[in-house]
């Protein structure tokens, strides 16, 4: 029987869409001896996981919770197969990138520290704030209290199953959409990687949903946010190494841009990092896919799989194929 490993922190009757016909092993960071499994579904928090992987012994496949699966590799090394969750989160991070870029264009992090201190008046302040950000000192009538949405242009930076979900949640605000991803592509355009230095003075705003690997490390630096419009607002949704964190916190603080962050580097961001303290920015603590739907769906997905690699029927999601210890 194939012996399936998985978070012992997962209540068993999230475990009901699992295939018949397989042995749930618990898989405890605390665990003090050794477990023999087939099939791997780490804990998504991913220290815990590393802490568990030495006690683990014959895992064949590995079955992530998430679509980020950057620390599985060097852990488990080249003979595992690994798939990840891809489709498990796009909802959840969708809504997470379209409730941000509406939190900024409508200043709510200002009408926020205005109700805290309970004066009323203080909402004329958002005109200075749309000034200062866009650089447009022209008098406004009635003054300028927010922005809109509708209308604006927006870069996607990475086009996948997250990348295309946001593209349907913006389409009723109208947004005039480009595309970036690894591989160029026509229907719809897709431009590639090559082409983002041209792309970006175009945008208003630009999201960024794309995997960490050495070719996105880094994407964003210096030249990248100076290339920005005046006043555009950055969207990180993806991992944080993607922007270079000493550059952004320059451009956020010189009054360039604005951002909202998911992700940063370091993560978890320390206390007292400048990043905290930048102006025009929202970071929420890498938390873009966690809803109560992250576990049943992740599951889903895994389950999905497990069926087929019980039935030797092609995977759907890998990410690392195995190599055979014995060519």
């Amino acid at each position: 029987m194939l012996r399936l490993g998985y978070p012992a922190t997962i209540a068993a009757e999230w475990l009901r869409d699992l295939p018949a016909g397989i042995e749930l092993v618990p898989v405890s960071d605390k665990m003090d001896h050794d477990v023999e499994i087939d099939v791997w579904i780490p804990d998504p928090y991913a220290a815990r996981a590393m802490r568990a992987w030495p006690r683990l012994r014959g895992v064949k496949l590995v079955l992530s919770m998430l679509a980020g699966t950057e620390w599985i590799p060097g852990t488990v090394g080249p003979h595992v197969t690994i798939c990840n969750a891809r489709g498990a989160h796009n909802i959840s991070t969708a809504e997470w990138t379209l409730t941000a870029i509406l939190a900024m264009l409508k200043y709510l992090p200002l009408y926020l520290d205005i109700q805290a201190s309970g004066l009323w008046k203080r909402r004329f302040e958002a005109s200075a704030h749309y000034a200062r950000i866009t650089a447009d000192p022209r008098p406004m009538h009635p003054d300028v209290m927010q922005e809109e949405l509708t209308g604006k242009t927006v870069l996607l930076v990475g086009y996948g199953a997250i990348g295309q979900e946001i593209e349907r949640m913006l389409a009723p605000f109208h947004v005039q959409m480009l595309r970036v991803a690894r591989t160029a592509r026509a229907t719809p355009p897709v431009h590639p990687v090559a082409e983002l230095d041209r792309l970006l003075p175009q945008a208003e705003i630009v999201v960024l949903i794309l995997p960490a690997n050495p070719q996105s490390i880094g994407l964003i630096g210096r030249r990248q946010l100076a290339l920005m419009r005046q006043g555009a607002l950055l969207v990180n949704a993806a991992r944080g190494p993607v922007v270079d964190t000493d550059a952004l916190v320059q451009a956020l603080q010189s009054g360039r841009i604005r951002a909202a962050l998911d992700v940063t580097d370091p993560e978890p961001l320390p206390a007292g990092h400048p990043l905290w303290s930048c102006p025009n920015l929202i970071i929420t603590p890498h938390i873009g896919g966690s809803t109560p739907q992250f576990t049943p769906r992740s599951l889903r997905v895994a389950a999905d799989e497990l069926r087929r690699y019980m039935n030797g029927e092609p995977l759907r999601n890998v990410v690392q194929a195995a190599v055979d210890r014995n060519p």
